[in-house]
This record gives structure tokens, sequence and C-alpha cells, in this order.
């Protein structure tokens, strides 16, 4: 076997591990051995099914949705508000030193001018008081702002569950791609294998019968054992990418599943009209949607700084009953109704500079928050751009290598037929073996390359995903 082969190898286990780092690195703290688990059943899994046990079961996604209950809550506080309080309270009161109060004679009939009388201690010991108080608000410019805001915090919940689970789509969806190329590859370099495992096998037998030399028996014993560990490599390598979807869509390691399907069911996505995408449209981002409610937000925000400085008119009711006695002799109380109906009006007239300077804060935010859309939305532009030529690049490199593995396969024939013909050599077909193997796998690549890129397109425009039927 040619020493490009390894090359093939070396680049392909680099890409999974990496892909697949965490994980590994996950296993080797927890001393687990990178292999599947023993399991007596199988969950076999379509990349909607997995997409959709992500979406109902990751933690992530359930926060997010949570959040958006909270902001309805929220919002239900605030409209209450509007409406009136009514509580009730009850107090006791324990005079200690009774108030003494004095009568002169210009008050009390029968006494002389400026005699005083003795003085009179006035109250009761026990002093009991309980009732009723209702408060409406009539006029209140900041309730009514605080309730605009609140509906923007309830939008701002529900786009960011949206984003949560854009991005988790786009998780999902790039990992069920990664163990899809793990199984391509590992079906490319079991090819290789049974190929060099074939020609091993002819060989040592034209070897028995003197027709063919020890060098290229031991040169095509070579080609099998430097194939091996390729395939065991790209087979641990699917072990791998499943533990990253298993972790990613909440299900148990130790649960074996089996993803449907290979890289090229998806060829024809190839040849889908993505490319005609305009760079420019990206309102659909839910970042982007985020920032324009939090501007939304801090508009209505502005407008209730500004209602601090209007009156508040408040409509207040009371009912009461009171009691005085000098013992606690409940039966001999004599209790006494109190009610009171009236309007409270509240003019701000200053405040230290309070008010003028959340004001100026405000505005200061609207202004920070216009800049960072504006970058936000050059950057999702810029994005867009990247993603659209990476999928017209792996279209070309899906092209070039569909080619490839038409003449490599053809090459690999005239090799085999060459060899046993005594016109060729053994170099000849390992040569056309490697050329097959990396033409294979530049067309598992440049299809799972293209599906990451769409991916992450859809997730950065803010495009749901369609579930095929």
């Amino acid at each position: 076997m040619s020493v490009s082969f390894f090359y093939v190898k070396i680049e392909f286990m680099k890409n999974m591990y990496c892909r697949f780092g965490m994980t590994i690195a996950i296993a080797g703290c927890l001393g687990m051995p990178v292999a599947a688990a023993e399991s007596d059943s199988t969950l076999n899994l379509t990349l909607d099914e997995a997409i959709e046990i992500a979406l109902s079961d990751n933690p992530t996604v359930q926060v997010a949705d949570w959040e958006i209950t909270k902001q309805e809550y929220a919002k239900k506080g605030s409209l209450a508000e509007l409406f009136p309080t009514i509580d009730f309270s009850a107090t006791y009161n324990r005079t200690i030193q009774k108030q003494v109060m004095y009568m002169g004679g210009d008050d009390m009939p029968g006494m002389g001018e400026g005699e005083m009388s003795e003085g009179i201690k006035v109250g009761r010991n026990n002093v009991w008081s309980a009732g009723f108080s209702a408060t409406l608000p009539i006029i209140s410019a900041q309730l009514w702002k605080q309730l605009a805001i609140s509906a923007d915090e309830v939008e701002l919940a529900v786009e960011k569950s949206r984003s949560s689970k854009l991005s988790m789509v786009s998780q999902v969806r790039q990992a069920f791609y990664g163990v899809l190329l793990a199984k391509d590859s590992y079906v490319t370099f079991k090819e290789n294998y049974d190929n060099a495992m074939s020609n091993y096998v002819d060989i040592k037998q034209k070897y028995e019968q003197g027709l063919s030399s020890e060098y290229d028996l031991i040169r095509a014993d070579v080609s099998v054992k430097n194939a091996e560990p390729s395939m065991f490599d790209a087979e641990n390598a699917i072990v791998l990418a499943e533990w990253q979807l298993k972790a990613l869509i909440g299900v148990d390691l130790a649960l074996d599943i089996d993803c449907a399907g290979s890289l090229g069911d998806y060829e024809g996505d190839l040849y889908a009209d993505y490319l005609s995408v305009d760079t420019t449209m990206v309102a659909g981002n839910s970042s982007l949607r985020q920032l324009d409610l939090q501007h939304q937000q801090l508009v209505e925000t502005r407008k209730q700084a500004q209602a601090a400085y209007y009156p508040t008119l408040d409509l207040t009711f009371s009912y009461q009953w009171n009691a005085m006695a000098e013992d606690f002799k409940f039966k001999d109380y004599r209790w006494n109704p109190y009610s009171m109906l009236g309007l409270t009006l509240n003019i701000p007239i200053f405040s230290g500079g309070k008010r003028y300077n959340t004001l100026k804060q405000t505005k200061v935010q609207i202004e920070q928050l216009s800049l960072t859309r504006y970058d936000t939305e050059r950057s999702l532009m810029v994005s867009v751009r990247q993603y659209v030529d990476k999928m017209r690049t792996c279209i070309m490199q899906y092209q070039s290598a569909a080619k490839g593995i038409e003449q490599a396969r053809k090459g690999y024939e005239i090799a085999e037929k060459r060899y046993a013909t005594g016109a060729g050599t053994l170099l000849e077909i390992n040569d056309s073996q490697l050329a097959l193997t990396q033409a294979q796998m530049n067309r598992s690549q440049s299809i799972y390359d293209f599906l990451v890129a769409k991916a992450m397109l859809d997730e950065t425009m803010g495009t749901d995903y369609q579930v095929k039927n």
C-alpha cells in the first residue's frame, strides 16, 4: 500500500476526532471503553425523529419554554396593577400612659378667666381597629407603559425559545450527519480492506503455485495489515459520533442507536435551489429579531420614564370599625363604624434629577442597541454569504469526486486485469485502490460539508427545518 494512503486515513481520523473530541474526553474521564454498550434493544432513528426527541427532552429547550410561561405571568401581574387593590387590616394598641387635657375658664362655663380645671385623662387602655381599604388607579401613565413593556417581554421570551429550538435543530442535524459520515467512511475503509484481503488471497495462491514472487506476497500482506487499523478506527468513529448525538438529544448513552440512511440519500439536496438565497435577507435571524424586540422594549421604557413626570390620581375607600375599652371583656365592647371615600392626587415636582437621568440613560441604551443591531446585521450577511459559497464549493467538489470514483473504479479494474496477466504490478493495484478510496471519501465529505453548511445557513437565516415526507 502506498504511503499516500495513510494520509487519507490520517486526515479522516483527524477530522473525526476533532469533531468528537469532547466525547472522547468524557469517555476517558469516566474510564469508559470506546465501544457500544450492550443493550437488549436498539433505537432506530431518522433525522426527523432525532430532532423531535431533542426538542421535547432537551433541558435547554424546556427552560426557554418555561421562560415564556414566566413572562406571561409577569404580564398578567402588570395588568393586575390596573385593578383595585383591597386589603383588610387590624390593629391593637395598648395605652401605656394616657394623655392629660386641661380646660381653661375661656373654654368652660362657670370658671373664671384664666382659671384652669384639673387635668382630665383622655383615652382608653385598649384600642382596637379593623377594616377594609381599597385603592383604584384612575390616572397612571406609568402603569400602562409597564403593561406594554411586559407584553414585549413575552414576545422576547417567545423569540428566545425559537432561537433555542433553531440552534438545537442545527446541532442535531450536524450530529446526525456526522454519524452518517462515520458510517459511510467505515464502508469505504471496509471495502478497501476487503479488496486488500482479496488480493492477498489471490497472490498467496499464485505464490503457492509458483506464479508470484515472495515480494508481492509480502507487499499484499502489508496492505492488509495497513488497511485493518483504518477500518477499526472508522468503526470506532461511528461509536463516538453516536455518543455525541445521544448526548445531544438526551437519551441514555448506554442505549444503542441506529441512524437510518446514508449521506447518499441527501445527494438530491445538492441540486435544490439553495444557492439563489438573497444574502441580504437576514431579517428572520433570531438574534436580530431579539435586538428589534429589545429596541421596542427600550422605547416603551423611555415612555415610562417620561410618564414619571405626569401626575397620578387614585380613588380610595376605607371602612373600619373601632373599639376602646379599659379591659378585655369583648362582649361589652362597642364597635363604631367609620368609612371614607376620597381622591389622592400626586404631582411630581422634584426628585433630585433621578427622573431626568433615568430618561437620559434609556436614550443612551437605545443608541447603543441601534449600533449593535447594525453591526450584527452586517456580520450575519457575511456569514450567509460564506455558507452559500461553501455550499457552492461543496457541489463542485461532489461533482468532481463523483467523476473521480467512476474513473478510479475503472482504473482499479484495469490494474487488476493487468496484474492477472503479468503486465502490471501490485503497486499499480495499491495506487488505484488509494485513488478510489480518496475519491469516495471526498464524495462523502463534500455531501457532509454541504449539509452542515445548509444547517448553519438555516439557523442563521431563521429558517425552520422542513420535515421530509
